[in-house]
């Protein structure tokens, strides 16, 4: 009787024990594996925007153009506001020499720029900054049609740049600056910034192709190849006007130096 009754003491005992042995196991996988990282169960976020994290742009703002365009680029009598303004629009400024201004007026020419390509660069970030971001941004330009360039040139450049690119006077004693100096970016930017009394195009109106075919055939007025003069003297590329003046002036010339010349001889 007491065998018996110690095995059927026993019994629960080791069915409890058994059980929490099972539990035991059965826990062990939630307990060893590891939580998952941050990492893993986070969504990976876009890369930041370029900042200016040297500062050089901030402090050549507060340098050259915070008097002119204000603390937070909000704009002064003296100066336009600068919220909004892209990339394209202060690079074009800037790497042409417009800007800053050594004189409070209009700047058309195409000037040295009084910063360099760094700094250039710095500057444009720090302006982008401005709230709130808009405005085209710097534009990469490729190798375009040459041709296609001519036809989309002579359509919508022409008649202010002159079918040369000599640039011409305009009213109000503003001018369309020559093309001369003009590298393919600066072209880019410009056809998409509309700077001074020059009209923007947006990419409904002329597609980044097209772009690239009007910077391409620039370069070609720009003599970029040396052949565009070739056996000839290009006398500015005004067309007809000057062609005609110089043969005028030359040949009036060779007309008196003869008529003198048989005139002394006659005598």
């Amino acid at each position: 009787m007491s065998e018996s009754s110690s095995e059927t003491t026993d019994r629960p005992v080791r069915r409890l024990l058994a059980a929490a042995a099972g539990i035991g196991i059965l826990g062990m996988p939630v307990l060893t594996t590891p939580p998952p990282s941050p990492s893993a169960s986070m969504p990976a976020s876009a890369p930041a925007a370029p900042t200016d994290e040297s500062g050089l742009g901030t402090r050549l703002y507060q340098q050259s153009c915070a008097s002119c365009h204000g603390q937070q680029g909000e704009g002064t009598q003296r100066g336009p506001a600068l919220s909004g303004v892209g990339p394209a629009d202060t690079d074009f400024q800037l790497s042409t020499g417009r800007m800053p201004l050594g004189k409070e007026r209009h700047s058309d020419m195409h000037g040295e720029p009084a910063f360099s390509q760094a700094e250039i660069s710095a500057l444009v970030q720090h302006v982008a900054s401005f709230p709130p971001d808009g405005g085209p941004p710097i534009p990469v330009v490729t190798e375009g049609d040459v041709r296609s360039g001519r036809e989309l040139f002579l359509t919508y450049c022409s008649a202010c740049h002159s079918a040369a690119g000599v640039g011409a006077t305009l009213n109000n004693g503003r001018i369309a600056p020559s093309l001369s100096r003009a590298t393919s970016t600066q072209i880019g930017e410009a056809v998409r910034v509309g700077p001074g009394l020059m009209p923007q195009f947006p990419p409904d109106v002329l597609s980044d192709n097209d772009v690239d075919a009007v910077a391409g055939y620039v370069a070609v007025l720009q003599n970029e190849h040396g052949d565009l003069d070739r056996g000839g003297w290009s006398l500015g590329r005004l067309g007809p006007f000057t062609e005609g003046a110089v043969a005028w002036v030359f040949g009036l010339a060779a007309v008196a130096f003869l008529a003198r010349r048989l005139g002394k001889r006659a005598r």
